[in-house]
């Protein structure tokens, strides 16, 4: 884990930059494709999975040494082409594995979020799980196990697999000519998020785009259908850890509704979205028909709620980054207690996002834990030893989050309700 926050430590930085570039080169020409609360959602989802990772949350079934020890064939010598024997096995198994996700109702709940954003730009690539609590992906490394290939370089590709999959999530980029044959590309991805009949579950590559042409999911955009981007079924929320779970609780209702015992057991392995027909009938759900006329989700924000999004979102950054930099200062209790103020930071303003009235009670309580930590403390998790005053600035911060989430809750939003009304 520690060795994972490290590398985070400098791909938040890189990730930072190339959003600042995008959002820049969009206001420019002109046509932007980032929403304030949208891009601040999603971000914020991947601050949550970052935090679930780096804390090691989560059961593993198998761990791939195992794998190595029991499995291995051949011994591959240590040179450049293990590494590209390496690097392709890692894809391969991507490739199975989000055709998994897509394809299993179980397993649709941990990649749903992914696709929840109704708009595609870089900030929809962080959009990462927290709902994949149980680890099974070494599973699909066996062939790398066979052909020997060691733990330390599954370690150090692992996350560059996952980072390079990042730039292709833009529509500022058009189709790239001969690379399309090749690789995943920025046309090929939005064809994947969008929910058009014709693109629906395809181009499910990770980094290759032959396993799509060898096992029939690639589908090329075409000019005359434009990708709309989401979910059949609307996530209608900013705050990650609803959406990460809507898709599970749906499917635990429907096993619980349905008088069938095998449409009890059997909705959790067949396709994704398959409902038994007494439970479709009795309480059905609203899936979008017409997918260039639905209306997307907005909760009408003030400028003073966007900037107020955009601060918490700073804060949260920097706050990740100093929890990675201290990683192994602070300590195994201590990254808990971090962990946990972070995540209901973030639960709190994305809730304040969707104006919920109880929103305020979530801010005041991180509030207050916030300040009775560095209270008891007389520091903020070693931040003082960098910053003389930093215990300070984070106490200051944490009244900010208690005012504004009065703010608007009990002010703003009854001026907003009345606006409504009117």
């Amino acid at each position: 884990m520690e060795s994972y926050a490290q590398a985070l430590l400098y791909a938040i930085p890189f990730f930072v930059v190339l959003l600042a570039i995008e959002i820049g080169y969009g206001y420019f020409v002109k046509d932007q494709k980032h929403k304030v609360l949208d891009s601040v959602s999603s971000i914020s989802a991947g601050f949550t999975n970052i935090i679930k990772d780096t804390l090691g949350l989560g059961f593993i079934l198998v761990t791939y040494p195992i794998l190595l020890e029991n499995l291995a064939v051949f011994t591959l010598e240590s040179t450049w082409l293990l590494w590209i024997v390496a690097f392709v096995v890692i894809d391969f198994a991507g490739y199975w594995n989000h055709r998994l996700n897509h394809k299993v109702n179980f397993f649709w709940n941990q990649h749903v979020i992914h696709h929840s954003s109704e708009e595609f730009n870089l900030a929809c690539a962080l959009r990462q799980s927290i709902s994949n609590l149980i680890g099974y992906f070494p599973l699909l490394l066996i062939p790398a196990a066979f052909f020997g290939v060691p733990n330390e370089i599954i370690a150090i590709l692992a996350p560059i697999h996952l980072f390079a999959q990042f730039w292709y999530h833009t529509q500022h980029i058009g189709k790239m000519g001969w690379a399309e044959y090749i690789i995943v590309t920025p046309s090929q991805h939005r064809v994947h998020h969008a929910i058009n009949p014709e693109y629906i579950d395809k181009n499910l590559g990770q980094i290759l785009c032959v396993w799509d042409r060898w096992f029939g999911t690639f589908q090329e955009e075409l000019e005359d259908v434009p990708p709309q981007y989401g979910v059949l079924k609307p996530a209608s929320t900013w705050n990650p850890v609803p959406i990460n779970f809507q898709h599970l609780w749906r499917l635990m209702q429907d096993a619980r509704r349905t008088k069938s015992y095998l449409d009890k057991l059997r909705i959790w392995f067949m396709p994704t979205g398959w409902r038994p027909e007494d439970v479709k009938t009795k309480y059905p759900i609203e899936i979008i028909e017409d997918v260039y006329g639905f209306t997307r989700y907005d909760t009408q924000p003030s400028i003073a709620l966007k900037v107020y999004a955009i601060f918490q979102l700073i804060a949260t950054t920097l706050f990740l980054w100093f929890m990675f930099f201290n990683y192994t200062e602070i300590g195994v209790s201590g990254l808990l207690v971090f962990g946990f103020i972070v995540f209901v930071g973030i639960y709190g303003y994305t809730t304040l996002m969707d104006r919920k009235p109880y929103a305020v009670y979530i801010e005041l309580f991180r509030g207050i834990v916030g300040l009775v930590l560095i209270s008891i403390m007389g520091d903020w998790f070693g931040m003082n030893s960098y910053i003389t005053f930093g215990s300070w600035l984070v106490a200051i911060y944490f009244m900010i989050t208690i005012f504004f989430g009065f703010y608007f809750t009990y002010f703003e939003s009854a001026v907003h309700n009345r606006k409504t009304m009117v």
